[in-house]
């Protein structure tokens, strides 16, 4: 069963390409969503999958890239609402 989990990082999670590992995690765990830098210098990533998979890619945001140094991470699960079809980082307009 398909969930959805928003995942807000913070630390130093921006300029050290955080989003580019989170996208690679998330695509080799077959999730859907996004990630985006956030204007605070947190990482928002919405994500939609199998809970133990997306729990997988947590514990994998918790390290993040060799410079990012991740001091928080909070998770707010949802259900799914079957909105994405890959997962793409956003990008400030």
């Amino acid at each position: 069963m398909s969930v959805r989990a928003k995942i807000l990082v913070s630390g130093r999670v921006q300029g050290v390409y955080y989003r580019a590992f989170t996208q690679d995690a998330a695509e080799r765990l077959g999730l859907t969503g996004f990630c985006r830098n956030l204007p605070d210098g947190r990482v928002e990533v919405v994500t939609e999958g199998d809970r133990e998979v997306i729990e997988t890619l947590i514990e994998q945001l918790r390290k993040g890239p060799p410079r990012a140094q991740v001091e928080d991470l909070q998770t707010v699960w949802r259900p799914a609402e079957g909105r994405f079809k890959n997962f793409s980082i956003r990008y400030a307009e």
